[in-house]
């Protein structure tokens, strides 16, 4: 189960209290002061981790307490530091404070890590002639998670346009395949592998009219989108279900603006789909009349023009 968006309670642990002692040597007149300082608390770290696909775990846990310090004791004995309490989640997940709503940092790469709350202060001992001070506690709050996957392409057009099939010929994964809308319901990886380089591409859900103000979870879907280098529009070109190649391209091209003008201007082409049906080879020679972006006729099903696209997107990516 794909999970893109979690909510999670922390609680950094306490700092461990000081101690107020005093050791008397048997000739001495007066007592010397050596209680100990006490512990720091664990913090809370978020770190990147590349074997971390989804936030699923943090649907079923949201709350995360680290270990407290340690008390002091006589002697001069610290307590023990707090043990940290590190949370892995997958790369590209964007930490927010759930408060005020400010990223707090987007970990971008594997081993990216930022401490969200901070383990409080022990307290001081009376050693070194001091006065004995309280622990801090450890800082409390509520974060928000939220993934964007990082990809250097990613494939957008309307449900049933042959994205999946499209993303298991040009790659090893195995996206689930049917002749009905919304067969693909989350954000898919594969990798795209040829004699001189290598590419992830994203197949993201089906699109429909309205998805940038989050009709059918389109803004959910369409976030994925910003971390891609490279946008490739896939057009059902023989309008299998009736529909008009153009109509959709520009629907498309509209949601992407509405949502975000940096998709607007990320470099893009156009994969002419399905061009083994009949009919769109007639559809193909209006759609190029009105279409500014580089097309590529293929068909995701015979594997036609496969090869010319994906040099195309590896042009892009250089």
């Amino acid at each position: 189960m794909f999970v893109d968006q979690a909510r999670i309670y922390l609680k950094a642990g306490d700092g461990g209290k000081g101690c107020e002692s005093f050791h008397r040597e048997k000739y001495s007149k007066f007592p010397t002061p050596d209680g100990g300082d006490g512990g720091k608390g664990g913090d809370i770290i978020v770190e990147a981790d590349s074997s971390i696909q989804t936030l699923l775990d943090y649907r079923y846990k949201q709350h995360y307490i680290s270990e407290r310090g340690g008390h002091a004791s006589s002697r001069d004995k610290t307590g023990k530091t707090g043990k940290d309490c590190v949370l892995k989640v997958p790369i590209g997940t964007i930490i927010k404070d759930d408060t005020t709503g400010l990223a707090v940092r987007d970990l971008v790469k594997a081993g990216d890590s930022v401490v969200v709350a901070r383990g409080g202060k022990g307290g001081l001992g009376n050693n070194r002639g001091r006065t004995p001070a309280s622990p801090e506690t450890g800082e409390e709050r509520v974060i928000h998670l939220e993934l964007k996957l990082i990809a250097d392409a990613g494939l957008v057009g309307f449900p049933n346009a042959g994205k999946s099939t499209l993303i298991c010929a040009v790659s090893k994964v195995r996206s689930k395949i049917g002749n009905y809308p919304f067969t693909t319901k989350q954000p898919i990886l594969g990798v795209v592998q040829t004699d001189d380089d290598d590419f992830v591409i994203a197949d993201l859900p089906g699109l429909i009219e309205g998805a940038h103000t989050g009709k059918g979870l389109g803004d959910r879907f369409l976030k994925h989108a910003e971390r891609t280098k490279a946008l490739v529009h896939v057009i059902d070109m023989a309008g299998a279900e009736g529909r008009d190649p153009l109509e959709d391209y520009r629907k498309i091209s509209e949601e992407l603006r509405q949502y975000s003008h940096d998709l607007t201007f990320k470099k893009k082409v156009v994969a002419a789909n399905k061009m083994d049906l009949d009919g769109a080879e007639e559809n193909l020679e209006r759609f190029r009349k009105e279409c500014p972006d580089e097309i590529f006729p293929v068909s995701a099903v015979t594997k036609q023009g496969l090869d010319k696209l994906i040099k195309a997107i590896i042009q892009i990516l250089n």
